[in-house]
C-alpha cells in the first residue's frame, strides 16, 4: 500500500477526501451545525430545517457513512449526533479564516 509524504496511506487519503466530499453540502453543514450541542430525531431536523424528511434522511446517510455521524434507535425514534466534536475545530479554523477574508474584501471595497 502506498504512503504519501505524511505518512498517511492511500485509504486513509481516500477517508479523508470523502469526508470533505461530505462536508462541502451546505445542508450536511447545516445539519452537523444543529447537532452540535444535541443528539436530534429525524423529524427535529425536518422541523428546524423546513425541508422532506426524504432530503434529510439522504444527508444524514452520507454522514453516517463516511463516520460523522453515530444514530442509534430509542422507541419508533432515530436519533443521530456528532462521532467526533473534533470535526468542529477544523470548522471554527475554516469559518475564521473566511470570515477573516471576507471582511478585509469588505473593508478594500467599503
Amino acid at each position: 500500500m502506498a504512503k504519501s509524504p505524511k505518512g498517511l496511506s492511500d485509504a486513509t487519503l481516500d477517508l479523508i477526501a470523502q469526508r470533505f466530499r461530505a462536508m462541502g453540502e451546505p445542508m450536511r453543514l447545516r445539519l452537523l451545525m444543529l447537532l452540535q450541542d444535541n443528539e436530534r430525531t429525524v423529524s427535529d431536523l425536518v422541523a428546524q430545517l423546513h425541508t422532506s424528511q426524504a432530503n434529510i434522511s439522504k444527508h444524514l446517510q452520507v454522514l453516517s457513512a463516511c463516520g460523522l455521524l453515530l444514530r442509534h434507535k430509542r422507541g419508533l425514534n432515530v436519533f443521530y449526533r456528532i462521532a467526533d466534536p473534533r470535526i468542529f475545530n477544523m470548522c471554527e479554523m475554516v469559518c475564521g479564516s473566511l470570515k477573516e477574508h471576507h471582511d478585509a474584501r469588505s473593508r478594500l471595497l467599503g
